[in-house]
């Protein structure tokens, strides 16, 4: 675990802050080069892809302020300042699907504003979106936060104490649930670029993301460790937290506009 890669005086550079801008530089790289082959000038995605982080970063907070309340109360000032009430600097605190949520939504708006299809520009995202959550995760690896449950496979590690993971399970192994995510989805970006080999009906793209990663994100909260605020409530034996009930939502989406379009004709690329 190495939440802090190094220190330049007062700064600091974040693992977790560098994976990130990894993940969105390729991702960006990688869909300003779809683009064209849909008619889409490659200026428009970069704009798009800034505006889009923008919300999605708005609604990763906004998810984790709405579920930690408790966490929040006289002192609002810091669900929003890069300085924190006690001192510290950054804001710590996102849930990952409130941000795809509120990506989506906003590039549903800004598709409507220029007139662009949006389910030519989802198709043309989708792959970077996978990409990038499989890369975002490593940074979670490596901050030892977002923490798997106990477990006894061989592959089961122990985080260190000063980590979230290790605070919560000090000396006892459990699952690395943040690189389960990661190859998962680096499985999921290679199946999608795979598939679109080939041309495929418009949307079918974003409907096969969105079945492919609500299931995977529904199996995987089974082995994940949340607190109380992000319980909805319990179904036996199952718990059912606001990732889940997201998940199970893209999973319906992700049906629903795979079986519209199939039997749509496929769309053609345009050769570079």
């Amino acid at each position: 675990m190495h939440p802090i890669l190094f220190d330049f005086g007062p700064f600091s550079l974040h693992s977790y802050g560098l994976m990130m801008a990894i993940a969105f530089a390729l991702g960006i790289w990688i869909a300003t080069r779809r683009a064209p082959q849909r008619g889409i000038e490659a200026k428009f995605i970069l704009d798009m892809a800034v505006l889009t982080l923008i919300f999605s970063l708005v609604g990763a907070r906004a998810t984790y302020v709405f579920t930690h309340l408790d966490e929040f109360r006289g002192h609002w000032i810091d669900t929003i300042s890069p300085i924190q009430s006690d001192g510290k600097i950054g804001i710590a605190g996102l849930v990952l699907l409130g941000g795809v949520v509120a990506g989506f939504a906003a590039a549903y708006v800004i598709a409507k504003r220029k007139r662009v299809g949006f389910l030519t520009i989802t198709d043309i995202l989708i792959p970077s979106l996978a990409l990038g959550i499989g890369i975002g995760r490593i940074g979670c690896f490596l901050n030892g936060c977002c923490p798997g449950s106990p477990g006894e496979c061989t592959w089961c590690m122990v985080f260190p104490e000063e980590s979230l993971t290790g605070s919560i399970y000090p000396h006892i192994h459990v699952h690395p649930t943040q690189l389960y995510e990661t190859v998962a989805m680096f499985c999921v970006f290679g199946f999608l670029l795979w598939f679109d080999r080939k041309p495929r009906p418009l949307g079918m793209l974003t409907g096969l993301f969105l079945v492919l990663y609500g299931v995977w994100r529904f199996y995987l909260e089974g082995l994940r460790w949340y607190e109380e605020g992000m319980i909805v409530t319990n179904i036996g034996d199952m718990r059912i937290t606001v990732s889940r009930v997201i998940s199970a939502a893209m999973v319906i989406a992700g049906v629903f506009l795979y079986l519209k379009v199939k039997n749509k004709p496929p769309v053609e690329k345009i050769k570079p």
